[in-house]
């Protein structure tokens, strides 16, 4: 056993752990898959420990071993997919990591036939072209063609490097693990080229462990003398993990920072960005010498909604209403989640009351339509106020209240003629006894 090893796991595994620490109150598929590829490089060293054994346990050790370096890569590499749910990235992913591990598993056996490598170095080569192809009427991402790339020039070079090295595969092995430590480095320079301090660490140890697969080949040829500590050929695995740990920092600020400014349950603006959008429009408005039109908008019948269906049927309500909403203004417009059931529309020049109106119009007419959520018919209307700058108010406080009075005069006219009319159909049954009582309905 090489107890020389174990500082390496505990290490890495005390890095996986701070990984699951940090990212377990909102982890996201990315995450997950960061995770398993470090779980993978605890095995990995884990696995190493065995290598000066004799027999079968040294060999295990060896595939083992490389198998789990080569699975955290892809991991890695997946982790940057877009869609990483996608059966089409997931059989991508398969057939990369199976094609080149069926190679390594072959080049640590002893006596293994030359055709099977070939055979593998064709799989390697051929194997992501025809997931691409299967999947060519799905969305066609770049990093999809970059792994097609990636493995045919790895499987071509494969076929050629064996015969040069007379059936010696170690640098066949390098050479896997260099195409995919540098897929690591691109993936990530690609989908995290953000100029932050976690991506620039992250791309550099990536693009720093793939070099360790050429630069220890070359002093073990041509430098045989030169000693290099094993230590400094595992610095890049470290100088990743600080990366990702990282970046799962700043994306926590990040996503700190959003909530601070946004609904969590709709991602539309929430009142403290409303009020900051609110008073920038009005300041916009004041110096060119135009208006600006708000409109409050409370859902009716959305209580009953709640009591009737639940508040998931509730929550996906003010959901598909935040979309709806978000549909129908400009972009230079805001929409805003000011309430439990309130929505506040900011609407920017030009914005006449006649403009705010027709607005307030449309947002009724598309909210009265039934709605189909969770298999269940929801019917609501909404009650909207406007007010509109510079007329009714001269700063953001006046105008919410204007607003706010405007639409809840709309409530109670609407309650009004209501209580109204089914006052009038009570006395009319009462003036004609023999009518039915079905006559009242609708």
């Amino acid at each position: 056993m090489d107890w020389s090893k174990v500082p390496d796991v505990l290490a890495i595994a005390s890095l996986s752990c701070a990984f699951y620490s940090i990212s377990r109150h909102h982890r996201t598929p990315q995450q997950i898959l960061w995770l398993t590829g470090w779980i993978m490089i605890v095995i990995h060293f884990t696995a190493f420990m065995f290598l000066k054994l004799t027999g079968i346990a040294g060999i295990l050790g060896l595939i083992v071993g490389l198998v789990s370096l080569i699975a955290a890569g892809v991991f890695f590499m997946w982790a940057t997919v877009p869609d990483q749910s996608g059966i089409n990235c997931r059989r991508m992913a398969t057939v990369t990591l199976l094609s080149m591990s069926l190679f390594t598993a072959l080049a640590s056996l002893p006596g293994a036939p030359g055709w099977a490598f070939d055979a593998c170095a064709v799989f390697i080569a051929m194997g992501p072209l025809a997931v691409a192809i299967a999947y060519i009427r799905t969305s066609q991402h770049l990093l999809r063609w970059l792994t097609v790339g990636l493995q045919f020039a790895l499987g071509a070079e494969l076929l050629v490097l064996r015969r040069q090295m007379n059936g010696n595969t170690d640098l066949c092995v390098s050479a896997i693990l260099f195409a995919v430590y540098l897929g690591c480095s691109l993936y990530f320079w690609y989908t995290h080229r953000t100029g932050t301090t976690g991506s620039i660490i992250t791309i550099g140890g990536f693009f720093a462990w793939a070099l360790v697969f050429v630069l220890g080949p070359m002093q073990q040829r041509y430098f045989p003398a030169f000693k290099v500590e094993e230590e400094v050929w595992n610095l890049p695995k470290y100088v990743v993990a600080i990366g990702m740990l990282l970046l799962l920092l700043e994306k926590q600020i990040e996503r700190s920072q959003y909530l601070a400014l946004h609904d969590d349950l709709t991602s539309l603006a929430n009142r403290r960005l409303f009020q900051d959008r609110l008073l920038s429009a009005m300041e916009r408005a004041r110096r060119s010498g135009s208006s600006v039109a708000l409109l409050q908008v409370d859902l009716d019948r959305f209580k009953e909604v709640n009591d009737t269906f639940g508040h998931h049927v509730g929550d996906m309500l003010l959901q598909h209403v935040a979309t709806l909403l978000n549909r129908r203004v400009r972009r230079s417009d805001t929409v805003a989640r000011t309430g439990g059931d309130e929505f506040s529309i900011i609407l920017e020049e030009p914005s006449r009351r006649e403009d705010a109106e027709m607005v307030a119009e449309a947002v009724i007419k598309f909210l009265a339509e039934p709605v189909e959520l969770a298999g269940r018919t929801v019917r609501i209307g909404a009650s909207i106020g406007i007010a509109v700058y510079p007329e009714d108010a001269q700063n953001t406080d006046g105008l919410c209240v204007e607003a706010d009075e405007r639409m809840y005069k709309v409530k109670r006219d609407r309650r009004g003629k209501a209580r109204s009319h089914f006052e009038r159909a009570v006395n009319s049954l009462e003036v004609h006894p023999h009518r039915e009582p079905r006559s009242m309905v609708g």
